[in-house]
């Protein structure tokens, strides 16, 4: 609802800039509260499948059942693959009953990304998802690479 309200007011641009930023605001202590609510620390996270583990169960921590159980991640190599349900991304069906999903940046996978930086497990690069996949591909699925080197 709020970034309806401010893409109403302030324009959709101006909702994603705050949007993202936001979420990136958020990463470390929403991070910080999930490892210490999950007893993970990041000694813990030393290969893609631990990191999937802390991902997986820290969705569930923050969304509803309805919402995480849609979301599928796994580790593939170094990567974390992510994929929802066709349809079911609760983004993608807020933006759309709203009518943004034209203009829409990507806040879920961000934020998922956000956490991976936060963690130091992500390697420098720009952000994987731009836009909305569900709108433009009929499918919202991908890989975020991993780095364990620091």
């Amino acid at each position: 609802m709020w970034f309806d309200q401010a893409a109403r007011t302030l324009g959709m641009d101006e909702a994603n800039r705050l949007n993202l930023a936001a979420i990136r605001a958020m990463a470390p202590f929403e991070v910080s509260r999930l490892a210490e609510a999950l007893g993970v620390t990041a000694a813990d996270l030393v290969d893609a499948e631990a990191v999937v583990r802390f991902v997986a169960a820290g969705i569930a921590l923050v969304t509803p059942e309805s919402v995480s159980s849609r979301l599928h991640v796994q580790a593939r190599d170094e990567r974390l693959y992510w994929e929802w349900e066709p349809g079911e991304c609760f983004a993608y069906k807020g933006m759309q009953r709203f009518g943004h999903l034209g203009g829409y940046e990507c806040g879920v996978i961000y934020r998922i990304e956000c956490w991976l930086d936060a963690l130091g497990l992500r390697p420098p690069g720009d952000r994987v998802v731009r836009g909305c996949l569900m709108r433009t591909t009929g499918r919202c699925a991908g890989e975020l690479p991993l780095s364990f080197d620091g």
